[in-house]
Protein backbone atom coordinates (compact mmCIF):
# COMPACT_ATOMS: atom_id res chain seq x y z
CA UNK A 1 0.00 0.00 0.00
CA UNK A 2 1.60 3.55 -0.97
CA UNK A 3 1.00 6.01 1.84
CA UNK A 4 -0.97 9.66 1.71
CA UNK A 5 1.45 12.59 0.44
CA UNK A 6 1.48 15.21 2.78
CA UNK A 7 3.19 17.82 3.37
CA UNK A 8 3.68 19.65 6.33
CA UNK A 9 5.92 22.57 8.50
CA UNK A 10 7.32 22.22 12.38
CA UNK A 11 7.09 25.00 14.45
CA UNK A 12 8.95 25.91 17.63
CA UNK A 13 11.96 25.01 19.01
CA UNK A 14 11.93 22.88 22.50
CA UNK A 15 8.04 22.46 22.27
CA UNK A 16 7.55 21.99 18.65
CA UNK A 17 4.36 21.23 16.68
CA UNK A 18 4.09 20.09 13.24
CA UNK A 19 1.43 21.37 11.54
CA UNK A 20 0.16 18.76 8.40
CA UNK A 21 -1.33 19.93 5.36
CA UNK A 22 -3.59 17.26 3.43
CA UNK A 23 -5.41 17.75 0.28
CA UNK A 24 -9.08 16.29 -0.22
CA UNK A 25 -9.08 12.57 1.12
CA UNK A 26 -5.55 12.34 2.28
CA UNK A 27 -5.37 11.03 5.99
CA UNK A 28 -2.85 11.53 8.67
CA UNK A 29 -2.65 8.73 11.68
CA UNK A 30 -1.36 9.85 14.98
CA UNK A 31 -1.50 8.74 18.54
CA UNK A 32 -4.19 9.40 20.75
CA UNK A 33 -4.19 12.60 22.39
CA UNK A 34 -1.37 14.19 20.06
CA UNK A 35 -3.65 16.55 17.89
CA UNK A 36 -2.89 20.31 18.42
CA UNK A 37 -5.69 21.90 16.50
CA UNK A 38 -7.14 21.34 13.33
CA UNK A 39 -8.78 23.33 10.35
CA UNK A 40 -12.88 23.29 9.73
CA UNK A 41 -13.28 20.00 7.21
CA UNK A 42 -10.97 17.82 9.03
CA UNK A 43 -13.09 14.87 10.07
CA UNK A 44 -11.44 12.37 12.67
CA UNK A 45 -11.96 8.77 14.00
CA UNK A 46 -10.31 7.39 16.50
CA UNK A 47 -9.56 3.42 15.11
CA UNK A 48 -7.56 0.76 16.62
CA UNK A 49 -4.96 -0.04 13.91
CA UNK A 50 -3.23 2.05 11.59
CA UNK A 51 -5.35 1.18 8.67
CA UNK A 52 -2.70 0.18 6.55
CA UNK A 53 -4.01 -3.29 5.73
CA UNK A 54 -7.64 -4.93 6.00
CA UNK A 55 -8.57 -5.90 8.98
CA UNK A 56 -8.39 -10.50 9.26
CA UNK A 57 -11.23 -10.42 11.55
CA UNK A 58 -11.84 -10.48 15.37
CA UNK A 59 -8.38 -12.24 16.00
CA UNK A 60 -6.27 -10.18 13.94
CA UNK A 61 -7.93 -6.82 15.65
CA UNK A 62 -7.41 -8.44 19.64
CA UNK A 63 -3.52 -8.80 17.88
CA UNK A 64 -2.71 -5.48 17.36
CA UNK A 65 -3.80 -4.57 20.15
CA UNK A 66 -2.01 -6.75 22.29
CA UNK A 67 1.13 -5.61 20.43
CA UNK A 68 -0.09 -2.06 21.19
CA UNK A 69 -0.26 -2.58 24.79
CA UNK A 70 3.22 -4.38 24.81
CA UNK A 71 4.73 -1.06 23.18
CA UNK A 72 3.20 0.99 26.73
CA UNK A 73 1.34 3.04 23.86
CA UNK A 74 -2.42 3.77 23.47
CA UNK A 75 -4.64 0.77 22.25
CA UNK A 76 -5.97 3.66 19.77
CA UNK A 77 -4.66 5.48 16.92
CA UNK A 78 -6.65 8.46 15.66
CA UNK A 79 -7.19 9.24 11.74
CA UNK A 80 -7.61 12.68 10.58
CA UNK A 81 -8.91 12.97 6.99
CA UNK A 82 -9.54 16.03 5.11
CA UNK A 83 -12.97 15.82 3.96
CA UNK A 84 -13.60 19.16 2.79
CA UNK A 85 -12.22 21.22 -0.47
CA UNK A 86 -9.08 22.06 -1.04
CA UNK A 87 -6.21 22.30 1.31
CA UNK A 88 -6.82 21.62 5.00
CA UNK A 89 -4.46 21.83 7.99
CA UNK A 90 -4.37 19.72 11.44
CA UNK A 91 -1.07 20.31 14.10
CA UNK A 92 0.24 17.85 16.12
CA UNK A 93 2.45 19.05 19.27
CA UNK A 94 5.50 17.22 21.21
CA UNK A 95 4.60 15.61 24.98
CA UNK A 96 7.80 16.84 26.38
CA UNK A 97 10.49 19.24 25.48
CA UNK A 98 12.40 17.85 22.67
CA UNK A 99 12.73 17.62 18.77
CA UNK A 100 9.89 16.60 16.23
CA UNK A 101 11.89 14.54 13.71
CA UNK A 102 10.31 14.05 10.07
CA UNK A 103 11.31 10.92 8.75
CA UNK A 104 10.98 10.61 4.65
CA UNK A 105 10.59 6.89 4.83
CA UNK A 106 11.44 5.78 1.41
CA UNK A 107 14.26 7.22 1.79
CA UNK A 108 15.47 5.23 4.46
CA UNK A 109 14.30 1.70 3.29
CA UNK A 110 11.09 1.92 4.39
CA UNK A 111 11.37 0.88 8.06
CA UNK A 112 12.87 2.27 11.03
CA UNK A 113 13.08 1.24 14.54
CA UNK A 114 12.25 3.51 17.14
CA UNK A 115 11.86 3.98 21.45
CA UNK A 116 8.72 2.49 22.47
CA UNK A 117 6.90 6.23 22.72
CA UNK A 118 8.31 7.86 19.70
CA UNK A 119 5.71 7.91 17.59
CA UNK A 120 3.84 10.71 17.10
CA UNK A 121 1.86 10.62 13.49
CA UNK A 122 2.28 9.56 10.21
CA UNK A 123 1.17 9.87 6.55
CA UNK A 124 -2.25 7.17 6.26
CA UNK A 125 -0.49 3.47 5.08
CA UNK A 126 2.46 3.60 7.49
CA UNK A 127 2.73 0.56 9.47
CA UNK A 128 3.06 1.00 13.21
CA UNK A 129 3.99 -2.33 14.83
CA UNK A 130 6.49 -3.87 17.30
CA UNK A 131 10.15 -5.08 16.57
CA UNK A 132 11.45 -7.91 18.93
CA UNK A 133 14.83 -7.68 20.35
CA UNK A 134 17.09 -10.69 18.15
CA UNK A 135 19.46 -10.82 21.24
CA UNK A 136 18.40 -11.30 24.67
CA UNK A 137 21.35 -8.82 26.06
CA UNK A 138 20.01 -6.24 24.13
CA UNK A 139 16.56 -6.65 25.75
CA UNK A 140 17.19 -6.61 28.93
CA UNK A 141 19.59 -4.31 29.43
CA UNK A 142 18.91 -1.88 26.55
CA UNK A 143 17.37 1.49 27.49
CA UNK A 144 14.64 0.68 24.95
CA UNK A 145 13.95 -2.45 26.70
CA UNK A 146 13.04 -5.81 24.80
CA UNK A 147 10.39 -4.71 22.50
CA UNK A 148 10.79 -1.66 20.16
CA UNK A 149 8.51 0.17 17.57
CA UNK A 150 8.84 -0.78 13.70
CA UNK A 151 7.42 1.62 11.51
CA UNK A 152 7.16 0.67 7.59
CA UNK A 153 6.19 2.28 4.62
CA UNK A 154 6.81 5.13 1.92
CA UNK A 155 5.30 8.11 2.71
CA UNK A 156 6.52 11.48 5.59
CA UNK A 157 6.62 9.91 9.97
CA UNK A 158 7.13 12.21 12.31
CA UNK A 159 9.10 10.96 15.38
CA UNK A 160 9.64 12.82 18.92
CA UNK A 161 13.03 12.57 20.93
CA UNK A 162 13.90 14.19 24.35
CA UNK A 163 16.50 17.13 24.24
CA UNK A 164 18.51 17.95 21.52
CA UNK A 165 18.93 15.31 18.90
CA UNK A 166 21.41 14.03 16.48
CA UNK A 167 21.43 12.38 13.67
CA UNK A 168 24.46 10.11 12.62
CA UNK A 169 25.01 8.17 9.22
CA UNK A 170 27.73 5.66 9.98
CA UNK A 171 29.89 4.05 6.91
CA UNK A 172 29.71 0.07 6.91
CA UNK A 173 31.58 -1.36 10.44
CA UNK A 174 31.89 1.90 11.84
CA UNK A 175 30.59 1.62 15.50
CA UNK A 176 29.06 3.88 18.01
CA UNK A 177 28.84 3.40 21.46
CA UNK A 178 25.81 4.86 22.75
CA UNK A 179 24.45 5.07 26.59
CA UNK A 180 21.43 2.80 26.29
CA UNK A 181 18.81 5.29 27.12
CA UNK A 182 19.52 7.71 24.55
CA UNK A 183 19.09 5.85 21.45
CA UNK A 184 16.17 7.34 19.87
CA UNK A 185 15.69 5.47 16.18
CA UNK A 186 17.86 3.68 13.64
CA UNK A 187 17.51 2.04 10.11
CA UNK A 188 17.06 -1.69 10.02
CA UNK A 189 20.71 -2.43 8.63
CA UNK A 190 22.48 -0.86 12.48
CA UNK A 191 23.61 -3.83 14.28
CA UNK A 192 22.52 -2.97 17.81
CA UNK A 193 23.92 -4.85 20.97
CA UNK A 194 24.77 -4.06 24.63
CA UNK A 195 28.24 -4.64 26.32
CA UNK A 196 29.67 -3.76 29.84
CA UNK A 197 30.49 -0.11 30.58
CA UNK A 198 34.31 -1.11 31.34
CA UNK A 199 35.60 -2.61 34.51
CA UNK A 200 33.34 -3.24 37.68
CA UNK A 201 34.89 -0.02 39.32
CA UNK A 202 33.57 1.79 35.91
CA UNK A 203 30.13 -0.07 35.93
CA UNK A 204 29.57 0.59 40.06
CA UNK A 205 31.02 3.90 40.55
CA UNK A 206 31.29 5.50 37.08
CA UNK A 207 27.63 7.10 36.71
CA UNK A 208 26.72 5.63 33.37
CA UNK A 209 25.02 2.59 33.96
CA UNK A 210 25.92 -0.81 33.75
CA UNK A 211 26.03 -1.49 30.22
CA UNK A 212 26.49 1.01 26.95
CA UNK A 213 24.58 0.35 23.54
CA UNK A 214 27.08 -0.28 20.76
CA UNK A 215 25.53 0.54 17.28
CA UNK A 216 27.91 -0.46 13.60
CA UNK A 217 27.06 0.78 10.59
CA UNK A 218 25.89 0.91 8.04
CA UNK A 219 22.77 3.22 8.70
CA UNK A 220 21.59 6.37 10.18
CA UNK A 221 21.48 6.65 13.89
CA UNK A 222 19.15 9.12 15.99
CA UNK A 223 20.45 10.13 19.25
CA UNK A 224 18.27 12.18 21.91
CA UNK A 225 20.57 14.34 24.53
CA UNK A 226 17.23 13.91 27.35
CA UNK A 227 15.47 10.38 27.46
CA UNK A 228 12.14 10.87 28.99
CA UNK A 229 12.58 8.17 31.76
CA UNK A 230 15.76 10.95 32.62
CA UNK A 231 13.65 13.91 32.63
CA UNK A 232 11.23 12.09 35.00
CA UNK A 233 13.47 10.92 37.18
CA UNK A 234 15.56 14.54 37.48
CA UNK A 235 11.39 15.87 38.65
CA UNK A 236 11.28 13.02 40.98
CA UNK A 237 14.33 13.54 42.86
CA UNK A 238 13.79 17.17 42.77
CA UNK A 239 10.52 16.95 44.44
CA UNK A 240 11.53 14.69 46.86
CA UNK A 241 9.06 12.79 49.32
CA UNK A 242 7.70 16.38 50.71
CA UNK A 243 7.65 18.02 47.54
CA UNK A 244 9.80 20.90 46.37
CA UNK A 245 11.67 22.90 48.37
CA UNK A 246 12.45 25.49 45.91
CA UNK A 247 15.76 26.00 43.91
CA UNK A 248 16.87 28.33 46.48
CA UNK A 249 16.49 26.98 49.82
CA UNK A 250 19.75 26.08 51.67
CA UNK A 251 18.09 23.42 53.45
CA UNK A 252 16.88 21.52 51.14
CA UNK A 253 16.32 18.09 52.08
CA UNK A 254 17.45 18.89 55.60
CA UNK A 255 14.14 20.46 56.50
CA UNK A 256 12.61 16.76 56.35
CA UNK A 257 14.69 15.70 59.26
CA UNK A 258 13.09 17.85 61.64
CA UNK A 259 9.63 17.33 59.74
CA UNK A 260 6.61 19.37 60.14
CA UNK A 261 6.43 21.42 62.95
Amino acid sequence: MRCHEVDYEIFGDDMQIVEVELDPSETVIAEAGAMNYMEDGIAFETKMGDGSRPSGGVMDSLLNVGKRVLTGESIFLTHFSNAGEGKKRVAFAAPYPGKIIPVDMAQIGEELLCQKDAFLCAAFGTSTDIAFQQRLGAGFFGGEGFILQRLRGDGMAFIHMGGTVIKRDLRVGETLRVDTGCIGAFTKDVDYNIERAGNLKSMVFGGEGLFVATLRGPGTVYLQSLPFSRLADRVLRAAGPGGSKGEGSVLGGLGDLFGDR
